[in-house]
C-alpha cells in the first residue's frame, strides 16, 4: 500500500510538471497567431511654398451629347433641297423607326416640313 500511495504521489507530480509545459506551450503558440503589426514610417512633413491664387476663368462650353433628335435636324439643315429617309439612315445609322419617329417629332415642333414623300427640308 505505500508503494502504491508513493507511485500515485509521482504520477502526481510528472502530470503538474507536464500541465506546465503545456501551458507554456499554449502560450508560445498563442503569441505566434496574433499577427505582429508592421510600424509604418512617419512621413516627414515637407514646406510648401505658397501657391498665389489665380482668377478662374468660367468656360461656358459643356460637354453636351447630341440626341438622335439633334442629329437628324442638323442634317436636315445641312440640305438645301431635301433629305430624304432613306439618306437620313444611311448618314446616322439609325433605322427606319427612329427616324420616322423624330422627322415626326420635328414635324409637330415646327423644324421640319415635308417637300414630297419621304423627302424632308427645313422649316
Amino acid at each position: 500500500m505505500k508503494n502504491l500511495k508513493k507511485n500515485l504521489q509521482a504520477v502526481n507530480k510528472e502530470l503538474k510538471a507536464l500541465v506546465k509545459k503545456v501551458d507554456k506551450i499554449v502560450v508560445a503558440v498563442g503569441k505566434l497567431d496574433k499577427p505582429k503589426v508592421a510600424k509604418k514610417p512617419k512621413a516627414k512633413v515637407v514646406k510648401r511654398k505658397p501657391v498665389k491664387k489665380t482668377v478662374a476663368k468660367k468656360v461656358a462650353a459643356k460637354k453636351t451629347t447630341k440626341t438622335v433628335i439633334d442629329t437628324v435636324l442638323a442634317i436636315i439643315k445641312r440640305s438645301k433641297k431635301g433629305v430624304s429617309a432613306a439618306t437620313l439612315m444611311k448618314k446616322t445609322g439609325f433605322n427606319e423607326r427612329q427616324i420616322h419617329n423624330n422627322v415626326y417629332k420635328l414635324k409637330k415642333q415646327g423644324k421640319v416640313k415635308s417637300v414630297g414623300r419621304g423627302l424632308y427640308l427645313k422649316a
